[in-house]
């Protein structure tokens, strides 16, 4: 592809030789690129076959399926603003600001073997529905849609909000329905779609234009960050307001779930910190802001900048301007790993749900 396209990358653990592997797949290419590390001959063996005689040297041990411990996906024609895996991480999406999203496989060659197209504006953000078969959308050009992820076929389109579609997210992660969801816009209002109805079954009405969004496993509360720098929490059994988190001092642009126990909230903000919130019902701390994170700044972009969990809830993650993946440890708020390799601002990373694999999109070029 030209240099131009934007990218998506996967990344694992590092083995092996130098030996880029291109495969050309629908409309992206996956290239794998894979570094020489360090060896000594203790750690080497010798081969011999018809009196020639090898030397190979044993990298670390791998420790995840990928067949490269980085593989870069490319071919979006703009910026790649949100990525994530399926359920049940055999595969991973990718939505652009040229209104595409590409489905691509997590293993073997990381073919992309669909694209979905439909939108008129690019896509702000993209969430797998529970059973791994759906996707849902979220685009400026004000609709929110959902998708069948094997046959590309557009199941339902949402176009009750006036302005565009920032977030969205599935409401009942933890029953495993597919088809209700909510979606969160510029126009200050969050509507609760079934997929099986022709219009909203509900909508809540905030006043400010909303930026992120995310829900409890339960289904039972929304949070929802926006221009005020709070973010918010609904109950949808009653529509009514429950609490608002404080202590951010920017906008709010990115909201995550932790998937274990729904227990704890991560947010990012145009204020260059990661927060994490403890959400018991306990919670000891005034606030309920448990641990601010930083090294993960927002640039002059003021990009939407969507943060993730990883599956046992020990490490936090977040994309940043200074073109790196950032790493924390959760508990202690120590920086476990900063990876380079993008060109431009990092804007949704996300963690494999069985392996450990990270995913990160970028706007670079």
């Amino acid at each position: 592809m030209s240099e131009h396209k934007r990218k998506v990358s996967t990344a694992g653990s590092v083995d092996g030789s130098e030996q880029p592997v291109p495969d050309h797949a629908v409309h992206g290419t996956a290239v794998a690129l894979v570094k020489r590390p360090k060896t000594d001959n203790s750690a080497a063996m010798v081969i011999s076959k018809n009196d020639a005689t090898a030397m190979i040297k044993a990298g670390p041990k791998r420790t995840s399926g990928m067949q490269a411990p980085i593989m870069h996906l490319t071919g979006h024609g703009g910026e790649v603003t949100t990525c994530r895996f399926s359920p049940s991480g055999k595969h991973l999406a990718s939505g652009s600001a040229d209104s595409q999203v590409f489905l691509w496989n997590t293993y073997g060659d990381c073919a992309n073997y669909g694209v979905l197209r439909g939108h008129k504006g690019g896509i702000l953000e993209l969430q797998w529905m529970p059973s791994g078969e759906r996707l849902i959308t979220a685009s400026s050009d004000g609709t929110v849609a959902m998708w069948d992820a094997t046959t590309g076929e557009r199941l339902k389109r949402g176009k009750r909000h006036t302005s565009p579609v920032n977030a969205c997210c599935p409401l009942s992660r933890g029953s495993g329905d597919d088809n209700v969801f909510v979606s969160a816009s510029d126009d200050g209002c969050l509507l609760l779609w079934d997929a099986r109805e022709r219009h909203p079954v509900a909508t809540i009405t905030h006043g400010l234009p909303l930026t992120s969004l995310a829900a409890a496993p339960t289904g039972t509360t929304i949070f929802a960050g926006s221009l005020d720098n709070c973010i918010s929490s609904w109950d949808v059994r009653t529509l009514s307001i429950v609490d608002t988190l404080r202590g951010h001092s920017g906008t709010v642009m990115g909201l995550s779930i932790s998937p274990k126990t729904g227990n704890y909230l991560l947010s990012t903000s145009l204020d260059n910190t990661v927060r994490l919130w403890d959400l018991r019902p306990y919670c000891r701390i005034s606030n309920r802001c448990e641990r601010v994170f930083t090294g993960a700044p927002h640039g002059f972009e003021r990009s939407f900048i969507r943060p993730a969990f990883d599956k046992d809830e020990s490490m936090v993650a977040s994309g940043s301007a200074d073109r790196t993946l950032t790493i924390w440890n959760m508990r202690s708020g120590e920086i476990n790993y900063k990876l380079p390799g993008h060109k431009g601002c990092v804007t949704q990373v996300d963690f494999h749900p069985l392996e450990p694999i990270v995913l990160s999109g970028s706007v670079d070029k």
